[in-house]
């Protein structure tokens, strides 16, 4: 079977109430709008065929949950054509921000075009199952493209990757994003290398995480228990450096019975942080300082 014929599970449509009180312009710093694909077609190298997620679901999804603003993160089946990003930025009125796929052929003056629609960053994949590649002077270049705007690097890599980088990182000279728990896995050990690695760089100024796709790793079978302390121990290093994202709709699903509701997704949040100030940080204060809401 063609890989790109698998179709993962819709989000759930009916989210529930969260279990503590969202505040005012809580932010959702990693989310995806898919096509409808007859508007915004999927590219013929895409991995696999989601089911249509519009802007339309997803604002009335995060009005539901509480929250008010987002950064839209172009996905793979769009490739590099950003038109649905360009829509769904002037449909939420001033709501969203875009976070392109790090694109070696756009120029300065593409980037600037780009930050005058909405855009604040772009993000590399450098994860090998997923057809991303680290190639370090490619990195360079294209940050050099992008460094007098306002933008952060995001990079969606493995925790072996970071250990092996982390001098790059060190070194780039503006915000950094750390995707997706850095993909530490907490069974791993909290001595363990990758651990220790990321630590550290959150020690740096300029070095962000982003704890996202909580629903992600325990399907992937680590224990809850392990992520909340995972998320704490993150959070205890860089409380002003830390943003949260729900990974709607969630197209990795592929079972029935599997497929998280996103009011119990931020209500995780009061686990990672049951500070409410802290959890205001990670849910207003820093994407908005980060992303300039």
């Amino acid at each position: 079977m063609d890989a790109k014929l698998k179709v993962p599970f819709p989000p759930d449509p009916n989210p529930k109430k969260p279990r503590f009180a969202v505040p005012p312009g809580t932010c959702d710093t990693h989310f995806h709008i898919m096509g409808p694909p007859e508007v915004f077609p999927y590219v013929a190298s895409r991995l696999y065929t989601p089911p249509a997620a519009p802007v339309e679901h997803y604002l009335s999804m995060a009005k539901a949950i509480g929250m008010e603003r987002g950064v839209m993160v172009v996905p793979a089946v769009h490739g590099f054509e950003n038109a649905v990003m360009h829509d769904a930025i002037e449909k939420a009125g001033g709501k969203l921000r875009g976070m392109v796929r790090a694109n070696p052929n756009s120029s300065e003056a593409d980037n600037k075009r780009l930050h005058a629609q909405g855009v604040r960053g772009i993000r590399f994949n450098l994860r090998p199952e997923l057809e991303g590649k680290f190639d370090k002077d490619e990195m360079l270049l294209i940050v050099s493209r992008i460094r007098n705007l306002p933008w952060s690097v995001c990079l969606h890599i493995e925790a072996d990757l970071i250990i092996e980088q982390a001098e790059l990182i060190r070194r780039l000279d503006m915000p950094v994003i750390i995707d997706h728990f850095g993909q530490v896995d907490s069974r791993d050990g909290f001595d363990a290398p990758a651990f220790r690695t990321v630590i550290d760089l959150l020690g740096e100024k300029h070095v962000w995480m982003k704890i996202a796709s909580t629903d992600r790793r325990i399907l992937a079978g680590e224990p809850y228990e392990g992520v909340v302390k995972l998320a704490r121990a993150f959070i205890a290093k860089a409380p002003d450096r830390i943003i949260w994202g729900t990974d709607w709709p969630h197209a990795y699903v592929y079972q029935a019975g599997k497929m998280i509701n996103d009011g119990d997704l931020i209500s995780f949040v009061a686990d990672f942080a049951p500070d409410e100030a802290t959890r205001k940080k990670i849910l207003v204060d820093n994407p908005a300082r980060l992303f300039g809401f």
